[in-house]
């Protein structure tokens, strides 16, 4: 059973920084791309930032580029999305995700709010 959980999420300043986590189970972690995506209130989901499966080939949105690092550790089954510069518009409920034969994985995500 393929299971996500984010963690790190939490109450953070204009200007600041944090590290999200997630940790799979249940499936080769290592055989495939992880992304992490948010969803503000009233927004549609947005996406955030993918790492290919060799921790290589990121792709960011344009919203973080520069800003964010996501990052991946195979050995602990861990994805991890780095956010500095911290803007309001940041704030959301931020899931990792990734995909089996064409079905999406999301964890409950871990919320981010930026507040000044």
């Amino acid at each position: 059973q393929v299971e996500l959980k984010e963690s790190g999420g939490g109450l953070a300043q204009i200007g600041g920084s944090l590290r999200l986590s997630c940790v799979a189970s249940g499936f080769p972690f290592s055989s495939y791309d992880m992304a992490w995506l948010r969803k503000a209130p009233g927004l549609e989901q947005e996406f955030v930032a993918r790492v290919g499966k060799n921790g290589d080939n990121t792709l960011y949105a344009d919203s973080v580029r520069g800003r964010a690092t996501i990052s991946r550790d195979n050995s602990k089954n861990m994805v991890y999305l780095q956010v500095n510069n911290l803007l309001v518009d940041d704030t959301a409920v931020y899931y990792c995700k990734m995909n089996i034969h064409l079905r999406d994985y999301w964890g409950q995500g871990t919320q981010v709010t930026v507040s000044s």
